[in-house]
């Protein structure tokens, strides 16, 4: 229900989440923000493999150390929080498109931009193996990416509102807005892996634990602040009700001036670590590190053509089809029947506390040989979580009144949204228990990689689709004009034309819940004794047969 559909979520993917939503990192939590995604999943290999590796070693207790290098932590702790806003900035779009009554389908295809950080490990080998080793390993990617970003968002306070059509006249520009912020969240993407790269040398080994807590917390603060906050200041009544005295038309910031600000932050912020921080140069290669570009690949291949992987990546690209239209469609739907896209948002605040905590106790249900169990058992209370959800937004105009919503509803919205994290970190925290379970020692970070990849790939394109069927799928007549339909845009215009309106008699996102939920018990039925039977494969079959 996250504000974000369902996208973070996570290359190495980190977080539940969003449209959501991760080469992404590991845990990335889920951002906060109701749109019913999974950010979290989208978002986190990287995070997720943090915290599962940290919780279960003597880097996750505090090390004696850590003043010393406080300053490199607190650094960290800034990039991620930068690398976020992009990420909730993202997140934020969908819900504006839907305030501006755009189709699904302009949904489905913004949905795009969430895929960078799903697809990370496409490009992560090079970014790894080709930089200038006077400038730095790391800096010679974050340096010139965070200057294009800065620009970038500088650049795009010009024209944003000119896409998203607020000119008098014009009506959003779907395809520009979802090549740009395409752009946008690539360039993230590629800055989460120079800062995921560097924060493993930038601290020492006693230290290097608090490289993951930098990221869950930075790139949560930093979604919270592209997300939550922006929507929050954004919006004209939530203003006018709670920070002002007199009314004003529009809140007390907008997104032109929003991107303009954190632009020129990005910026400084670059300028400063070019200028200031060095590299630790006298790091001993790391005995996963491969000889170069090409052997990567080739590892990565090899991982694939294994039949236990390539088993386990087939089940879990089809595993999350039943939550697609849950996760991806409800948050946008709750805005079209009325509900202020930054309440929404703003429910997302109080989970917070759940989302810290329930990876912690998730995963002494995990850490034994059989994680994917947990999955197995929480996968139906997450497909009935769905109808709940289809519910909720039948619900919705019926309680509706002239001041709003009772504050019973939102309870109700802010408990089922509790209810479906639940779920959704338990599958998440087993899946990410299992990856590295099962991941080769010897290459445990590219092979942890890949299949986090593949999970995150999984709830990526289960969403899209979702968004893009919404309208095939509803049933409008012409009432008001004889012999008229409105099955295609130009012959709803005409309804309208000859005095007629288009009025939905079946609306395609609840057709679509119940498709995806059967489809979702068919899963677990038929396919889901398959996964956890691959808990039961020898070690030798995960394991990769490298040649030199």
């Amino acid at each position: 229900m996250s504000p974000t559909i369902s996208y973070k979520d996570s290359s190495r993917q980190r977080r539940p989440g969003g449209y959501h939503q991760s080469m992404d990192m590991e845990i990335k939590p889920p951002p906060p923000a109701p749109y019913m995604d999974n950010h979290t999943e989208r978002l986190g290999e990287d995070d997720t493999e943090a915290l599962l590796q940290e919780h279960n070693s003597p880097s996750y207790m505090v090390a004696p150390g850590y003043r010393a290098e406080l300053g490199s932590i607190l650094l960290l702790l800034f990039l991620y929080v930068l690398q976020g806003i992009p990420l909730g900035l993202a997140g934020s779009i969908p819900l504006i498109l839907q305030s501006k009554n755009v189709s699904y389908k302009d949904q489905a295809f913004f949905s795009f931009v969430f895929w960078p950080f799903s697809l990370k490990l496409l490009w992560a080998p090079l970014v790894d193996a080709v930089y200038f080793k006077s400038f730095g390993r790391r800096k010679s990617w974050l340096v010139p990416t965070q200057y294009i970003l800065g620009f970038f968002m500088m650049y795009l306070s010009t024209q944003v509102d000119f896409l998203l059509g607020d000119v008098e006249g014009k009506s959003p520009d779907v395809v520009a807005l979802t090549m740009t912020f395409f752009l946008f969240e690539f360039l993230a993407a590629t800055q989460d892996i120079a800062v995921d790269g560097w924060a493993l040398t930038m601290l020492s080994r006693e230290n290097v634990g608090y490289a993951s807590t930098c990221n869950s917390v930075g790139q949560t603060a930093g979604y919270f602040l592209g997300n939550v906050l922006f929507l929050a200041l954004e919006s004209a009544s939530f203003c006018n009700k709670y920070l002002r005295f007199q009314p004003q038309p529009k809140g007390i910031v907008t997104l032109s001036d929003f991107l303009f600000f954190w632009g020129a932050v990005f910026l400084i912020t670059t300028t400063l670590v070019a200028l200031l921080k060095k590299e630790n140069k006298e790091v001993t290669p790391s005995k996963e590190e491969t000889k170069g570009i090409t052997d990567t690949y080739k590892l990565l291949f090899s991982i694939v053509r294994m039949p236990a992987v390539l088993t386990f990546c087939i089940l879990i690209l089809t595993a999350k089809v039943g939550f697609s239209a849950a996760d991806a469609v409800t948050g946008l739907k709750l805005v079209e029947e009325g509900v202020p896209k930054e309440h929404l948002a703003l429910l997302a605040v109080p989970i917070v506390p759940l989302q810290i905590i329930l990876p912690l106790i998730i995963s002494k249900y995990t850490a034994g040989p059989q994680p994917l169990n947990t999955f197995y058992k929480a996968m139906p209370f997450r497909l009935l979580i769905g109808l709940e959800f289809a519910f909720l937004v039948w619900w919705t105009p019926k309680v509706q009144h002239e001041g709003g919503f009772p504050i019973y509803y939102y309870i109700v919205v802010l408990l089922s949204y509790a209810l479906h994290q639940i779920t959704l970190y338990s599958m998440y925290v087993a899946i990410m228990a299992f990856n590295a379970k099962v991941s080769d020692p010897l290459i445990g970070g590219t092979y942890m990689t890949l299949l986090n990849t593949v999970s995150n790939l999984g709830g990526n394109w289960p969403a899209t689709v979702a968004l893009w069927l919404v309208d095939p799928l509803t049933v409008k007549e012409c009432i008001g004009a004889q012999e008229q339909s409105c099955g295609t845009t130009a012959a709803a215009e005409l309804c309208t034309k000859l005095g007629g309106s288009c009025v939905t008699t079946l609306d395609g996102y609840y057709v679509e819940s119940i498709i995806c939920v059967a489809l979702g018990f068919v899963w677990w039925f038929l396919l889901g004794p398959k996964l956890k039977k691959l808990q039961d494969e020898g070690q030798s079959s995960w394991k990769c047969k490298r040649t030199n």
